[in-house]
């Protein structure tokens, strides 16, 4: 998920994991594009907590989401 009022614009998403989050495509965000391990550790990154994520297997959860 992305909350676009909080986000800060650190590009930490798009420079880790430019296949994931594109901002020339829309949606700009494809979950297909990598592993949800991979994606889940490159938004445990995101230092405005504006991306969250829910693991629907249960193996991995965000601490941002509340």
């Amino acid at each position: 998920m992305f909350n676009s009022e909080v986000c800060t614009h650190s590009g930490y998403c798009v420079k880790g994991l430019p296949g994931v989050f594109d901002l020339s495509q829309r949606p700009w965000i494809n979950p297909d594009a990598d592993t949800a391990e991979t994606i889940a550790r490159q938004i445990d990154t995101c230092p405005s907590g504006a991306l969250t994520y829910r693991r629907l297997d249960g193996e991995y959860s965000t601490q941002k989401e509340g």
